[in-house]
């Protein structure tokens, strides 16, 4: 099993999933929305699954910086906003195979290990 973790270095729930599958000597693909930002057909696949606004830290420092908490956009706008600002993200993004996960997820993660 791969597992592929998109977020920042300095995300604590970030370094918590990486810590986690280590201890479980999982493969990881770590992505650093630092160093590459979030691709709209990734952010897409996670937004099918769970909806835009699942994707959105509505209490992080940016969202409140950028004065977003009266917006309203249209999800295709937010995707865009998301891909231009991954400090607006949830994080960490985990994807295995065809199983997704947004945040701090270890039940599940523990699932995907099991099968």
């Amino acid at each position: 099993m791969e597992v592929q973790i998109f977020g920042i270095k300095k995300n604590t729930d970030t370094r918590k999933a990486l810590r986690f599958f280590a201890e479980r000597r999982v493969k990881t693909h770590f992505v650093d929305f630092a160093e590459r930002a979030a691709s709209l057909g990734e952010l897409k696949r996670f937004a099918q699954r769970f909806g835009v606004s699942a994707l959105i830290d509505h209490e992080s420092k940016r969202y409140r910086e950028l004065g977003l908490t009266h917006s309203c956009y249209t999800d295709e706008r937010w995707l865009e906003k998301l891909c231009e600002e991954p400090l607006l993200l949830k994080m960490p993004l985990a994807r295995a195979a065809n199983r997704l996960t947004i945040g701090l997820a270890e039940t599940e993660w523990r699932s995907w290990l099991a099968t």
